[in-house]
């Protein structure tokens, strides 16, 4: 048995809210959330990114927030083609992909894309 079940939230920290709010929202088609004194989230499934304004970060924080330091994946609600010509659609570059790799669970198939501040932004597919 694991002490850690899963995981509830992370912390971005961008550079422009806007741009960010526009990648995560539009792109992403993630829900844009409102929490506390007008913080902001992107909700997906059962987990949220909070978002943090480089030098304007909530307390407690990481102890280095940076922009564009993430690398992360998640798991498609739709086929990888949908994603793919959703991207397509909004003009957003995949920097590589589909290619397969090895998911948390399973086999997984990707693609690669940068968010506004060239985090890593790696979206996939479960494959038998």
């Amino acid at each position: 048995m694991s002490l850690i079940d899963h995981l509830d939230h992370l912390v971005l920290t961008c550079v422009d809210v806007e741009a960010t709010r526009h990648f995560y929202t539009e792109v992403m088609q993630m829900k844009l959330e409102t929490f506390g004194n007008g913080r902001l989230a992107f909700r997906f499934g059962n987990q949220k990114i909070n978002l943090h304004q480089r030098g304007a970060e909530f307390e407690p924080k990481a102890h280095l927030p940076v922009p564009g330091a993430l690398d992360l994946c998640f798991i498609a609600s739709v086929p990888l083609d949908e994603v793919i010509a959703h991207l397509q659609r909004c003009q957003w570059p995949i920097v590589e992909g589909p290619v397969a790799r090895t998911g948390a669970t399973q086999k997984i198939r990707s693609v690669y894309v940068r968010d506004p501040d060239l985090n890593l932004i790696e979206i996939s597919e479960l494959v038998d």
